[in-house]
């Protein structure tokens, strides 16, 4: 199965409308398969690349799941995000070159790498694709602003209802059920991304199993009232900061 997958190119990729083939004319995607590479399979806690790293390409999931992750001095990690199928990596880099965080497979997963040279050239032959560029990157600065309002002065029932919710708006646009996913993440990257200790993430898994309002089967989710978990986030946000849990 993962070998399917690796052969798929863009124009057969059922993730095209979520990666950078999306608006693009069909010889204009063409185009754009000609400079992807598909490396071998990454597996599980195999890191794609380290922070500090120089930046030649970037990188689209095809299949799987990452963890983004900036280390201190001291070797203390800060999960700062999560990837899915669909999904660019490596923008943080394209400032000044160099990667600002590490990136370990969640899973064994694979990607499609975009060598930046070339991309960049045919940006500005393709106004669509770089019009598409434009879009990813204004979909990462929302989605940072989204972190900064889950992980402000939120309660831990706050915070966790948020993710949950967060995620059943991503998987859904991946074509997948909103409602019943798996976590490839661990508890404790959960934790640390949540600024919660791992017991407390427990308890709130434990609690809200235990109102009904979801279901846990080990890694797996299943989203039983949705409209109570939106109820657990609503109080805590203004009007406007509502869109990404609609």
């Amino acid at each position: 199965m993962e070998s399917n997958v690796h052969k798929i190119s863009c124009p057969d990729c059922r993730l095209s409308d979520l990666c950078l083939p999306y608006g693009l004319q069909k010889n204009e995607v063409q185009q754009l398969a000609t400079i992807v590479k598909n490396k071998r399979p990454i597996h599980t806690d195999e890191y794609l690349y380290l922070q500090g790293d120089t930046c030649q390409n970037l990188y689209a999931v095809k299949s799987g799941s990452f963890r983004s992750f900036i280390a201190d001095d001291n070797g203390s990690e800060q999960t700062i995000g999560f990837y899915l199928p669909g999904e660019l990596m490596g923008l943080d880099a394209l400032q000044h070159g160099r990667s600002t965080c590490s990136i370990v497979a969640l899973e064994t997963s694979t990607v499609c790498e975009l060598p930046l040279s070339h991309l960049n050239e045919l940006c500005s032959q393709i106004p669509s694709l770089q019009h598409q560029m434009m879009r990813i990157l204004g979909k990462e600065i929302s989605s940072d602003h989204d972190k900064i309002i889950m992980l402000g002065h939120r309660s831990a029932k706050e915070k966790m209802a948020t993710f949950l919710l967060m995620l059943s708006r991503r998987y859904s646009g991946l074509g997948f059920s909103s409602t019943e996913f798996n976590l490839s993440m661990r508890r404790q990257d959960i934790a640390n991304f949540l600024g919660l200790t791992v017991e407390t993430v427990s308890r709130q898994f434990t609690e809200l199993n235990k109102d009904g309002i979801i279901t846990v089967k080990q890694r797996g989710i299943q989203i039983n009232d949705i409209t109570s978990l939106k109820a657990i986030v609503k109080p805590c946000m203004p009007d406007d900061q509502l869109s990404f849990i609609a």
